[in-house]
């Protein structure tokens, strides 16, 4: 399945398949590793959108960093499977972004969080606004004069 954005409501999916490598001594997807598929899905959705992580670092001096987290698991995945990890924007304030976040087998829910990024300096990590232009590509397009 191919990675996919709506501008209508900026929800993103990109597909994720299960190796051995993910899995733990019960042939189950580790807990711990669902982070790291929903991160790389953030990582394309802000590629998606326009915003290479390292030309942000690089040309602005800014990052963004997970401040919180909250994962519910309702079904394992296992070796082998074709995940796709879904990204929509929850809430954006003026140094953070809450993002949803789904990880689904076929049609099965398999893992849902809900994610905040703040945005903040390379050099010392102070909270910064999050950049004009990431905020102007995530209004909807009923957002936009």
């Amino acid at each position: 399945m191919p990675r996919s954005m709506t501008a209508a409501t900026l929800a993103f999916s990109h597909p994720v398949r299960i190796y051995w490598e993910d899995t733990d001594a019960g042939g189950v997807v580790f807990y711990a590793n669902y982070l790291r598929f929903f991160e790389r899905a953030r990582t394309e959705w802000l590629r998606a959108l326009g915003f290479g992580q390292q030309h942000m670092r690089n040309e602005q001096g800014l990052m963004f960093v997970v401040t919180d987290t909250h994962v519910r698991y309702l079904h394992p995945a296992r070796l082998d499977d074709e995940l796709t990890i879904t990204v929509a924007l929850a809430a954006a304030a003026r140094a953070t972004l809450t993002l949803a976040q789904t990880a689904l087998r076929g049609a099965t829910l398999l893992a849902e969080s809900r994610i905040t990024l703040a945005c903040v300096e390379v050099d010392h990590f102070h909270p910064r606004r999050l950049p004009k232009s990431i905020l102007d590509a995530l209004a909807s397009p009923a957002d936009k004069p």
